[in-house]
This record gives C-alpha cells, structure tokens and sequence, in this order.
C-alpha cells in the first residue's frame, strides 16, 4: 500500500511537477564510532549507538530536497518504529511521500562503522527494499509522468531498476548509481545519462580490462552503452565524460576536513541528477555537485549531514 494506506499517488498537475523523482532504499542506519574497524574474527568496542534515517534512496530524496529541488521518493519501508522514522523525516525535508509504501517486510537496515578519519564501512540488511517490486513501478505511473529526472540505485531489486529504466516518462533523464555494484543488464545501462560510479563500482563492472587510471575507467564504461559517465574520486573531486563530447573533464572539489563520509556521495548524486534537471550540461552539474558532496562529509551522518543551497554556496 501507498503512504497513505489505501490508494496510490494522485496524477500531478503538469507534466514537470518533480525535478526529481527517486526510485530505491530507505533504510535506518545504525551507526557505532570505532577507533579502528575490526578484522576477521575480531572484537572491537564502539561508542553509544546512533540511529539516523538512510538508505540510498531516502538520503538522494532529503539531499535534493534541502538543496530547494521538488522532490518525490518511490521506496517501501515496513510498518514499523524504523519506517515511521523514515517517512517523518523525509515529509520533514520536504519529499513528496506519497509513494513511500509501507508494509511486506521490516524497514531495512543499514550497520555502519565510522572510524576516526571519517571512513565507514557498511552492511545492509534490505527489509522492505527487496519487496519493492516492477509493480509497484507501474503502479506509480503517475510519478514518472511527472518527473523530469529519475534517480536509482542498486539496494532495490535489479529487476525493479530495469523496470524504472522502461518507466521513464517522455524527455526525462536516468541517473543510475550502481551501489552496491551488480551486472547490470544492457537495456539499463543503455538509458543511464550519466552512470554515477566510484573507483571501486568502476573497477567492478569493468573487472580486469578496468585499467589504472579513471580517463581509462571512463572509456571503459562508456563503451558499454551509457550515454555519459560520471566518476567520483572522493577529496580530488571527479571526472566527467559525456558521449556527446570529445574526451573527459576532471572536476576538483573544494578542500575540506573530513569528519563522516557516510551518505557524501548520494549527495552528489542528488545534487548532479536537480542540476541537470534544472538543463545544466554534466560538467556544470558535476561542479556543483562536488561542492555538495564537500560539504556533506564536514557534519556527521548521512542525512544530517546534507546541506542547503546556502551553506553550499558559502563553501
């Protein structure tokens, strides 16, 4: 069932009534501080427990949202103390609910470590993603119909990304983070405008041929089928290549004291995926998304962290 328990989402007024629509995870991530992250069959002792509202997708929704974007989350949570929480705070930011279904599962849940450098590591434990299903896509026709860009990753099921690919409304844009990385099929990654991935989800999809550099990653991906690639490169900010352009663009980022990169890159995926709704070419979008994902990793948490337009343009 929807949000509000008993229909799906009302058909929007205008065809553009979302900047940004994002299909995928909301999950609460449970976060322990640890001097240093244990090691096979090790026993560490951590601080007091944190819970803060997360999952891929959630932190995309509430990211673009603070940023001013109009903004509606396509997600499933379960009818639980941790989906409450979810819901709450993304009305809170501002997101469109209205297609946030409750039920089929606990609310997923994220369990972070984050060390004192502000590195984390992360295991998921999906809930109610995994039962987010290719109808409830077509169910939420109306969504897409309205949504000049659509975001997603890969913490929801591959089949129910290859169907927000096929959901795509007329003239809108397919931003598609492959995290955590998976094959993906050619039909996805052939609407994917840009293929937003890390060093790490780079050399996964590429394997062996992946290369040393990421100007190499970048002609690797491309030859795949997206239409355009964004890398990001952490602190050296990222890399841009476009097949509508000759070659990539480097994008640096502006210097800053890393305190918790939790949730930083769905941030910048946020950020990038309004911008280029909003009709920024890729390399304008990427330098202001840059500046977001910054940003985002000098507070701790993912979605606390997340910053508004102001705070970013006083970066």
């Amino acid at each position: 069932m929807y949000g509000n328990e008993d229909s799906a989402p009302s058909a929007p007024a205008g065809p553009a009534r979302y900047d940004l629509l994002v299909v995928g995870s909301a999950n609460a991530d449970l976060v322990v501080g640890v001097e240093r992250r244990p090691g096979p069959g090790e026993t560490v002792l951590g601080t007091d427990l944190v819970v803060h509202p997360g999952g891929k997708g959630a932190n995309q929704a509430v990211a673009a949202a603070r940023l001013g974007a109009r903004t509606a989350l396509l997600a499933r949570v379960g009818d639980d103390a941790h989906g409450r929480l979810l819901r709450a705070s993304q009305q809170e930011a501002g997101v469109d609910t209205g297609g946030v279904l409750v039920g089929g599962a606990p609310t997923g849940v994220a369990l972070i470590t984050v060390d004192p450098s502000g590195d984390n590591s992360i295991v998921v434990s999906p809930g109610a993603n995994a039962r987010l299903t290719p109808d409830d896509v077509r169910a939420a026709g109306a969504l897409f119909a309205s949504a000049r860009v659509v975001s997603v990753q890969l913490e929801i099921p591959l089949d129910t990304v290859a169907e927000t690919a096929r959901a795509l409304g007329p003239g809108a844009r397919l931003v598609l983070n492959p995290s955590p990385p998976a094959p993906l099929p050619g039909e996805v990654l052939a609407a994917c405008d840009p293929l937003v991935v890390n060093e790490h989800e780079a050399r996964y999809i590429l394997g062996d041929a992946a290369g040393d550099t990421p100007e190499a990653w970048a002609r690797g991906l491309t030859a795949l089928g997206p239409r355009s690639v964004v890398i990001t490169l952490g602190a050296e900010g990222a890399l841009v290549s476009d097949t509508r352009a000759d070659g990539s663009v480097r994008v640096p980022s502006p210097r800053v004291a890393a305190v918790d990169t939790t949730g930083a890159g769905d941030a910048f995926t946020a950020a990038l995926a309004w911008r280029l709704g909003l009709g920024e070419e890729l390399t304008e979008a990427a330098a202001f998304a840059v500046r977001v994902g910054a940003a985002a990793v000098t507070k701790e948490g993912a979605q606390a962290s997340f910053p508004t337009a102001e705070e970013v343009s006083a970066l």
